[in-house]
């Protein structure tokens, strides 16, 4: 899987085991919110090795940031259940970020213009990228 994603230039991370990834020599690795473990910052890393790091809350948004992370998958946007963050405290959880936020949850054709109202890096959603039945009717 490794050597595929290299050929096709796509980077390859995997979760929650720095000794594998630094051995594998990935491109970096990905701390899920409920690793809260810091042994990780005693390895010597490679320039271009990427933290990852998925939060849900302030606490844990403050652990990430300890952790080294560089990128936060803060979820969820606009899925309403227990994580539901909604617009207002999304740009909250924004003032403690310089940069390298990554918007997840609930994110659909119908509200993907309301990312222009955050400052995000990117974003993911499974709703977003399934592919949809055939249309009925005419094409």
């Amino acid at each position: 899987m490794r050597d595929f994603c290299k050929k096709k230039g796509y980077p390859f991370f995997i979760s929650n085991n720095f000794k594998l990834a630094i051995k594998l020599k990935l491109d970096g690795v990905y701390l899920p919110s409920f690793n809260k473990n810091y042994n990780h910052l005693a390895y010597s890393l490679k320039k271009k090795f990427i933290i990852l790091g998925s939060a849900h809350t302030l606490k844990e948004l403050n652990i990430k940031r300890f952790q080294a992370v560089q990128l936060f998958f803060l979820s969820s946007l606009f899925k309403k259940n227990e994580n539901y963050l909604g617009i207002y405290r999304f740009k909250f959880f924004e003032n403690f970020i310089e940069k390298g936020l990554i918007a997840l949850g609930g994110i659909d054709r119908n509200n993907i213009r309301k990312l222009s109202l955050i400052n995000i890096s990117g974003f993911a959603g499974i709703s977003y990228f399934k592919k949809k039945g055939p249309r009925k009717g005419a094409l």
